[in-house]
């Protein structure tokens, strides 16, 4: 049988479950998923192998109405996430249903597929009735003419192999475009920094949401089998600084250890992993950061 390989983006709402459904294609945790929106930044791809086909995920950031450029900058890298895919995936949430911003997404999809297969993944149909999924499932067809259904729970698993084995069909014949034992095609240090951005975004979700970012400074591999890693986390005013470290340094130290022992689960191998917190007013206006985190610093632009 001869191999293919392609690309399909997922593109949905913030919080529709795309890094979950990353995750649970892939069968690792690649893609930062919390209870925030808003969490993924950068084009993650995750590599999946179903039978002959190499299966290479886009994650892209949640399309929703930007204000900032930070958000612009991710609106544009969704876009063009979903614009360079062979296959598009349009995720959304069965108990929120057809909302303003699903429409504006279907609307955006009828500009930008050129042609190319478009799959409906309804996620979430644990939380709500039959006839309620079977009646979006109508009104969604009838608004965008999508190639196929299907109803999902990306968390618990439901409905992923059927999606997996139809995506494995649709991406164009060809040669694998990553060795097979390659999960994700971003650097290592982009996928540590991630991890720790996730436990601080778990830690800190009321306080300070999209007002930090992490970046790894270093990353040294000694003789023992270990890596010593240092990190930035960059805030944006001395107030958060305070937020960050937390009384008698607590909340940095549980941060530290949680990203520690992820991050060494991933690599296979212990981590010492060493965080220092620099306030940098202006770090949401610095080109840079932007590329550190896989974003067009230009694409936020007005």
């Amino acid at each position: 049988m001869p191999t293919r390989a392609g690309f399909i983006a997922l593109i949905g709402e913030p919080n529709a479950g795309k890094s979950t459904l990353l995750n649970r294609m892939v069968g690792a945790k690649v893609s930062i998923v919390t209870h925030k929106v808003q969490t993924t930044r950068a084009r993650i791809r995750g590599v999946a192998i179903e039978g002959e086909s190499q299966l290479v995920f886009v994650d892209t950031p949640g399309l929703f109405r930007p204000r900032r450029r930070l958000d612009r900058a991710m609106v544009a890298a969704a876009w063009s996430g979903a614009s360079d895919a062979d296959v598009v995936v349009l995720l959304i949430e069965a108990h929120r249903g057809l909302t303003e911003g699903v429409q504006a997404i279907l609307d955006g999809l009828q500009e930008r597929t050129d042609g190319r297969k478009v799959a409906l993944a309804i996620n979430k149909i644990d939380r709500v009735e039959s006839p309620v999924l079977l009646k979006l499932t109508q009104d969604l067809n009838e608004a965008y003419p999508f190639d196929e259904t299907y109803m999902i729970s990306a968390e618990k698993g439901h409905g992923i192999t059927q999606l997996r084995q139809w995506l494995a069909q649709e991406v164009p014949e060809g040669p694998w475009l990553y060795p097979e034992d390659q999960i994700a095609d971003l650097p290592m240090r982009m996928i540590a920094a991630e991890m720790t951005r996730e436990k601080l975004t778990l830690r800190l979700h009321q306080e300070l949401p999209y007002q930090l970012t992490v970046e790894t400074e270093a990353w040294e591999n000694r003789k023992d089998g270990s890596a010593k890693i240092d990190q930035v986390i960059y805030v944006a005013r001395d107030g958060h600084k305070g937020i960050l470290l937390g009384k008698g340094g607590e909340t940095i130290k549980a941060v530290s250890k949680a990203a520690r022992e992820e991050i060494a689960e991933f690599v296979g191998h212990p981590v010492h992993l060493f965080l220092q917190v620099k306030v940098r007013p202006g770090w949401l206006e610095e080109s840079e950061r932007y590329s550190e985190m896989g974003l067009n610093f230009k694409d936020g632009n007005t």
